[in-house]
């Protein structure tokens, strides 16, 4: 055995001495399961328009976007959906990527360079972390929705142009970030709010327009707001959206999003689909708020403000044997372990959905409180 395959046995002997082993198990797309792991949180994915007009879209444009969005990966199915998604989110204008992690990417490295100053919330996701690296700006992390800590780190940017980084709905606790406020520091400080809305968008405000809109911020001069097209429009890709200007500097300097192939119409059509059932009320977040609140009072925790409960467990094992006890009777949910979480604390994602009969979710509600209370002990 040579160095590297000596380095990568013992690689992953730690994480299974740890509990942090990893594997990849495919679904089957007959399989009876109750899906409580997933993002889709309104059922969009398997919505009749929402497969029509993506099987169509595939028929009529092929499988793939052919290139990069500059090049020939542009359709009349992605300028469509970035024109209705500017709107019903409030914004001038918007940019779609192939995806949601592309999105975060490209928003940070064009608005941030090695002379700006980067303050992140230490919970936002790996994209935010990767995308901050990216744009080799310094970086001043500071502790979770602690306000004061910004307006503390953006007193020290001097000349630099300050970025600032949080989530509508953070996706590890599901908990918010207090966006007035935030806004307000940045006004001050002629900083700009990145605000990733993942699991904002399609879950907060009253017809899911996200929380940057119900807050009355969408269009803020110091606000841009991410997305992904993956979770609540159940479909695939990411957008930014904010100014005109803004998306005209995102493509024509935004590396992530210029050399990369273009989003494919097929989940072009499916979002944009998505989206217009969001838009015209055909689906909302009502119902996902109602089942968060009664699965949170069954397993002692507190409510989550988008579409994921999170359950903190004693380790990783008690939460891999919790996730186990629960996909053996029948449901599948999430397990988030270090280095995934934020805090270290070891957690089950639970994701509430408003696809279930009311016998499925009770079947779930029960499923899931025996297991919870067993590997808790």
């Amino acid at each position: 055995m040579n160095a590297w395959a000596t380095w990568l046995a013992e690689q992953r002997a730690a994480r299974e001495a740890a509990g942090l082993q990893r594997t990849l198990r495919p679904r089957q797309a007959d399989e009876d399961i109750i899906d409580l792991a997933s993002n889709d949180y309104l059922g969009l994915s398997t919505h009749p328009d929402v497969c029509r007009a993506t099987a169509d879209a595939a028929l009529t444009w092929g499988a793939g976007a052919g290139a990069s969005r500059l090049v020939t990966g542009t359709t009349t199915l992605h300028a469509d959906l970035e024109r209705e998604l500017a709107e019903f989110t409030g914004h001038e204008a918007a940019l779609v990527c192939s995806t949601g992690y592309q999105a975060n990417l490209s928003a940070v490295t064009v608005l941030a360079d090695r002379h700006s100053l980067i303050v992140s919330d230490e919970h936002v996701h790996a994209s935010l972390i990767d995308a901050a690296r990216l744009s080799k700006a310094a970086v001043t992390v500071v502790p979770h929705n602690d306000v004061g800590a910004v307006r503390e780190a953006l007193a020290d940017a001097g000349d630099r142009r300050a970025v600032v980084l949080t989530e509508s709905v953070f996706s590890v606790l599901g908990d918010t970030s207090p966006l007035p406020e935030l806004v307000d520091a940045c006004t001050a400080a002629n900083a700009l709010l990145v605000v990733d809305e993942a699991h904002g968008l399609g879950v907060a405000g009253e017809d899911g327009r996200g929380a940057v809109h119900a807050r009355g911020l969408a269009g803020h001069p110091h606000v841009v707001v991410t997305a992904t097209l993956s979770k609540s429009l159940g479909a695939l890709g990411g957008a930014v959206l904010g100014s005109a200007a803004l998306v005209d500097q995102l493509v024509n300097r935004a590396r992530p999003f210029i050399f990369d192939t273009g989003l494919a119409p097929a989940p072009t059509a499916g979002a944009l689909a998505a989206l217009r059932l969001l838009r015209d009320r055909q689906v909302g977040p009502a119902r996902i708020h109602r089942r968060g609140a009664e699965l949170a009072e069954r397993l002692d925790v507190p409510r989550s403000a988008g579409a994921v409960l999170s359950v903190p467990m004693p380790s990783p094992r008690a939460a891999l044997t919790a996730q186990a006890e629960a996909l053996a009777a029948g449901v599948r949910v999430g397990c988030f372990r270090p280095p995934s979480v934020p805090d270290g604390v070891s957690r089950l994602r639970i994701t509430t959905h408003i696809g279930l009969d009311d016998e499925r979710w009770d079947h779930a509600l029960a499923v899931l409180t025996a297991a919870v209370d067993r590997c808790r002990t």
